[in-house]
């Protein structure tokens, strides 16, 4: 341990070097539950490139392991400390290094907030899609290594499609530059992408060149109560099929609407089983609206309701933003889990999540980034019940396999993390895991970059 600290102050200044237990158990995990969380031996908040690379050939000549971390937004466990690690926290890397209206690209350290990158393009006319729930706080770097998504996937797409280049600091202090700043590039393998969902097992991400789009007009919402959950799914298909590209397509299940209104007095009547929420940013939004309106009513929506201006959208938009804070507030506690399944699947998914609530005797809410197939189904329990904390996580493995069997996959969005080691290699298949797991091998030889992530 001392020569591992000794080590690390000879190329990082003092305030860099973080031993007090107290402050280095505020880094030791991130925001996920049921996910185990060791005893970082140091924390190190790096402000440069080259004493990110200190750090690694430091811990690759101890042999000590690293955990890179972003702002601990994750919801996986991907971020958390194992015992004698140290935490590697790229906060302080916060700059945006350069914005090129003429490129559309933005330059920018992993500490960058995405809300702050978000903003500053727009100054410039600009606009960077990826947009997490947790986007005040979350930062690119951690953006980058789940992979983040967002509520406007479902037509500007995910981080991964913006992630036009890297530089990266190896296991071995290496630096590895990938992609590039231009519009294309075809050169040699992408690893550029292979970076992208690594959370943090392959290199230490130090820079990002980010795509940017033209800012796009501002968007108008409409909101449509169903019946069922099979008529909203109905719907969904309907826009879809019809070749409809709103902004934002959100779906929200009964529980979620009825805990929303119990926390916010919303005022969404109580036979509401499904509540569908759709965006426009094209020129003319309100026409889009309104198609989008009569394909909710032939599907059999019992009130559709179009905003006619941002005010209004804003107010529309209330009831899902206070979802997760709804949900929270039945038990005290949620475990939120990020089932993807195609489209066509989504009303048996959110039917079959309800039915596991029933058997487990909890309350499970879903929304879903219906555009895209993304589901949030959050288990409310209480974490002092020893019974409800079991059954909780035994109806969370059971939502993983139910999208499994529909087509899906473990996670859109949020990654892997420690929580879902044993449903990635369900996934992949043996096969899978092992060229993943030589990928691995190739990158860190040693094993020291975020070990016991992603692979049991």
């Amino acid at each position: 341990m001392a020569d591992l600290i000794e080590t690390l102050r000879e190329g990082l200044p003092s305030e860099a070097v973080v031993t007090d237990p107290d402050v280095m158990g505020s880094y030791a995990n991130d925001m996920a539950s049921f996910c185990e969380a060791g005893t970082p031996a140091v924390v190190v908040l790096p402000r440069s490139v080259e004493q990110v690379q200190h750090v690694m050939r430091t811990a690759t000549l101890l042999r000590v392991p690293v955990v890179p971390q972003g702002a601990r937004t994750g919801l996986s466990g991907a971020a958390n400390a194992s015992d004698g690690c140290i935490v590697l926290s790229l906060v302080k890397m916060d700059r945006i290094l350069e914005i090129n209206p003429v490129d559309r690209i933005a330059v920018v350290e992993p500490g960058v907030v995405n809300a702050v990158l978000s903003r500053a393009v727009m100054e410039r006319g600009l606009y960077y899609p990826p947009d997490p729930s947790s986007w005040e706080q979350c930062t690119i770097g951690g953006n980058i290594g789940t992979a983040s998504g967002g509520l406007c996937c479902v037509k500007y797409g995910v981080t991964a499609e913006y992630v036009l280049g890297l530089d990266v600091v190896l296991a071995d202090g290496r630096l590895l530059k990938t992609g590039r700043r231009t519009a294309k590039g075809v050169a040699g393998y992408d690893l550029t992408r292979l970076f992208v969902g690594s959370e943090g097992s392959l290199g230490v991400v130090v820079r990002a060149v980010l795509a940017l789009k033209p800012a796009p007009p501002e968007q108008l919402v409409l909101a449509a109560e169903f019946p069922s959950t099979a008529a909203a799914s109905d719907a969904i298909c309907q826009i879809m099929e019809r070749g409809h590209t709103p902004s934002l397509l959100e779906l929200m299940d009964r529980t979620s609407v009825h805990a929303v209104n119990a926390l916010a007095n919303m005022g969404l009547p109580d036979t509401t089983e499904a509540l569908l929420l759709a965006a426009f940013d094209t020129p003319d939004p309100a026409a889009d609206l309104a198609a989008v309106g009569e394909l909710c009513t032939a599907a059999g929506a019992t009130e559709v309701v179009p905003a006619e201006d941002a005010a209004e959208s804003d107010l529309l938009l209330q009831a899902r933003r206070l979802t997760l804070p709804a949900l929270e507030a039945v038990k005290g506690v949620t475990m939120i889990d990020d089932v993807c399944v195609p489209r066509s699947r989504l009303a048996a998914m959110i039917d079959g999540t309800a039915a596991i609530a029933e058997k487990y005797g909890l309350t499970i809410g879903v929304v879903a980034h219906a555009g895209d197939g993304n589901t949030h189904p959050t288990v409310c329990f209480d974490a002092s019940d020893r019974d409800e904390s079991r059954r909780a996580r035994e109806s969370f493995d059971e939502i993983m396999a139910l999208g499994l069997e529909l087509g899906g996959t473990i996670t859109g969005e949020h990654g892997v993390g420690v929580l879902k080691r044993e449903w990635l290699a369900r996934e992949l298949g043996p096969v899978g895991v092992e060229l993943q797991r030589g990928i691995k091998q190739v990158f860190d030889p040693l094993g020291l970059l975020n070990p016991g992530k992603l692979f049991a």
